[in-house]
């Protein structure tokens, strides 16, 4: 696989991404990384008939191109086939100047709330998908796999199992599991395996976890979704769960939601319950440790995101292939200064999973590296 990277990383841009020798020069410039983007296998399984207790998510097709994304029997939302076809999403890439996606799964197939065995089952199932489309597409796809994070060993196996298995950069995982923070000293060790393995841990909040009085006034997307976000890093740093976990890297969705909004607020808590002005451990300074996406649709909104996680911190996302998605494409990252720009779109995803697939430089990524340290790697289902 080494090798067969490497002949990859010197074939010309155009040739990898199937764009025009004219355009080749210009992408290798502005081709975007994309670390927030969804997809799901057309045939997940519906294990409701396993587990007729729990409410699961399930695919029905209504023609060659779409399909409804059910849960628990009823409809959730309409999908094409840009959650399931690489290909229609090559297109999408190729137009939009896209370099690399990487694929995490849609927030409703979490089920943190159903039987653990369930959910581990669909977590690996989805985490097969990923992987054939990776091995598929090696240079345009990575991914952040799905793990059943109710039962922490399992969460561990699975999240071990996807980063041997090259072209996974970590898992994606819930605002909380159940009624449990992310900051609860059960999910300690999950998060020191995911620290070992040098894995990604992307944060999305989902609909099963909104507040009901701001999805009642139709809120969920617009306020929900930034505010359970912002509630679960809050947890995260004032509980002293970042202080246990110093060094994973866990990104938060949307911008960190509303997390940038409430820091001076938090700080200020802080020290009006007895913590010095110039600790280290002031949540804005602790707030640096973490991540984020760029999706906050707003230059203001994403200046103040650099200001709290630092310029090395912000990663593009999109939330492809839904209507989230920013229009223009790269509108919120545009008329960034050009090394800001080349930083979010690129280089800090990078420097911490080495090049990714196509960038030109080291070809081994980060879930090649770990086969050295773990040995022969337990393969995902790819054939």
């Amino acid at each position: 696989m080494h090798a067969q990277l490497l002949r990859w990383s010197n074939l010309p841009f155009h040739v990898l991404f199937g764009v025009t020798a004219i355009d080749a020069h210009r992408s290798t410039r502005t081709g975007l990384f994309d670390v927030h983007t969804h997809a799901i296998d057309e045939s997940l399984p519906d294990l409701s008939r396993v587990y007729p207790h729990d409410q699961w998510p399930s695919i029905e097709r209504i023609g060659d191109t779409e399909a409804r994304l059910m849960f628990g029997g009823r409809p959730y939302r309409r999908i094409d086939h840009r959650c399931w076809s690489p290909e229609a999403r090559l297109v999408d890439m190729d137009r939009e100047r896209v370099a690399v996606q990487v694929l995490s799964p849609i927030p409703v197939t979490f089920c943190y709330r159903a039987t653990a065995s369930g959910t581990a089952e669909l977590a690996a199932a989805q985490n097969d998908f990923f992987a054939r489309v990776v091995h598929q597409h090696p240079t345009r796809f990575t991914a952040l796999g799905a793990v059943a994070l109710q039962e922490p060993d399992r969460a561990v196996d699975e999240l071990r199992r996807c980063m041997r298995e090259p072209g996974f950069l970590g898992v994606e995982i819930g605002t909380r599991v159940g009624d449990i923070e992310l900051a609860d000293p059960s999910l300690d060790r999950f998060f020191a395996v995911a620290h070992e393995l040098g894995a990604l841990i992307l944060v999305h909040p989902s609909d099963q976890d909104l507040p009901p009085r701001l999805t009642g006034l139709g809120l969920g997307f617009g306020a929900g979704m930034p505010i359970e976000t912002a509630a679960a890093a809050a947890a995260l740093i004032t509980s002293g769960a970042l202080l246990r976990r110093p060094a994973v890297r866990i990104c938060l969705a949307h911008g960190g939601g509303a997390l940038p909004g409430i820091i001076g607020r938090l700080d200020k808590a802080a020290i009006m319950a007895g913590e010095s002005v110039n600790s280290a451990d002031l949540p804005s300074r602790l707030a640096a440790q973490l991540w984020c996406d760029s999706m906050t649709y707003n230059h203001l909104a994403l200046q103040q995101a650099i200001a709290v996680f630092g310029r090395d911190h912000v990663v593009f996302g999109s939330d492809y292939p839904f209507p989230a998605m920013p229009d223009p494409f790269d509108d919120i990252v545009a008329n960034l200064p050009t090394d800001l720009r080349r930083r979010i779109c690129h280089t800090n995803l990078e420097e911490h999973h080495g090049a990714l697939p196509g960038s030109g430089n080291d070809p081994l990524p980060i879930a090649g590296r770990h086969r050295r340290a773990y040995g022969r790697p337990v393969a995902l289902d790819v054939d």
